[in-house]
């Protein structure tokens, strides 16, 4: 009954110290009322009635009841909290992702797509005020999703994200600047890029500085990020006759001074993701860094439980009046 219950009066409570005060009272002042008589012999009297004995019981039940009184004046409630947010300075996102067929390389388990498509789902959820779009990028480049607030639809598109979507390189210039024309009419106070290659500028005609410029003109922040294992990495090779890829060793090939300049260029930073860990750790610290600023408002919503501590009290009393004028009439 008292489940996620509090009082809105608890002072109300120091009442019951009353109770045992009273039961003292009670205790010593029936033994003062009650009569005395000296004789030689009880032999022709009957043994003490049940009733006699039960009688105290009036007593308790009044108790019980002075108890249910004094719990209904500390008002028992209970709390229902609503809480509404207000993004005050929302951010808008747009991860541009290689989908080469270098990223089907396993130095990441079990290859570097799928392990970024596990991370990116991970931050995507961590980022429930913000719109996010997504932009995939080879030998060209198109908007898998455009930026939106709606995260299961961000979710099923990087779910989709597979590697033959686009004809095969790495256009580096083009994924920047196809994420920028996602972002240049946004009136989010901070805009940010998130674009990740494991490869060098190979393909596209725009170049990477060039999409750069055109990100600082929209003042938009790009994080940079070279996914690949230093060394040597299994990856893809060759078509064998059923059209599934040939693996060997390959140098991995980062263009690592070209990310540095696009990220210093547009205010952001250059991260290195070598193994499945980093890649993840990489996520979480652009996470920290660009946070969103979120109003809470809370609402609150109280029910009064104290009517049925009355109702109890009434039940209780009711009770010993009745017991009191009927079973134990004659012993009053």
């Amino acid at each position: 009954m008292l489940e996620n219950i509090q009082f809105a009066n608890p002072n109300f409570f120091w009442l019951l110290l009353l109770l045992p005060v009273a039961a003292l009272w009670y205790f010593f002042k029936r033994k003062e009322e009650a009569a005395s008589l000296k004789i030689s012999s009880i032999k022709g009297f009957s043994s003490d009635s049940i009733l006699a004995k039960l009688k105290p019981a009036l007593f308790v039940l009044r108790l019980l009841a002075l108890a249910a009184i004094i719990t209904a004046l500390a008002r028992p409630q209970t709390e229902d909290i609503s809480s509404r947010t207000k993004t005050t300075k929302g951010i808008d996102i747009v991860m541009a992702i290689d989908v080469s067929s270098s990223m089907l390389a396993r130095d990441l388990k079990p290859n570097r797509l799928s392990a970024l498509k596990d991370v990116a789902a991970d931050f995507i959820r961590k980022r429930p005020n913000d719109r996010i779009g997504l932009v995939v990028y080879a030998g060209e480049s198109f908007t898998q999703t455009p930026i939106t607030s709606d995260k299961n639809i961000v979710l099923n598109a990087l779910r989709d994200i597979t590697y033959g979507q686009l004809n095969d390189g790495t256009a580096i210039g083009m994924g920047l600047a196809t994420s920028v024309n996602r972002l240049k009419e946004s009136k989010a106070k901070s805009k940010i890029i998130i674009l990740l290659t494991d490869g060098v500028n190979n393909s596209g005609f725009i170049e990477p500085q060039t999409a750069a410029e055109l990100a600082v003109e929209f003042g938009i922040k790009t994080y940079t990020i070279g996914l690949g294992t230093n060394g040597n990495a299994l990856s893809p090779i060759a078509y064998n006759p059923d059209g599934t890829f040939r693996y060997g060793m390959r140098q991995v090939e980062i263009d690592e001074k070209l990310l540095k300049e696009i990220a210093d260029a547009t205010g952001g930073q250059y991260f290195r993701a070598t193994n499945n860990s980093k890649l993840e750790a990489i996520y979480e610290e652009i996470n920290k860094l660009e946070k969103t600023e979120v109003e809470e408002f809370k609402y609150y919503k109280y029910e009064e439980k104290f009517r049925s501590f009355v109702l109890l009290a009434g039940v209780l009393l009711l009770l010993e009046w009745l017991l009191r004028n009927t079973l134990f009439r004659s012993f009053i």
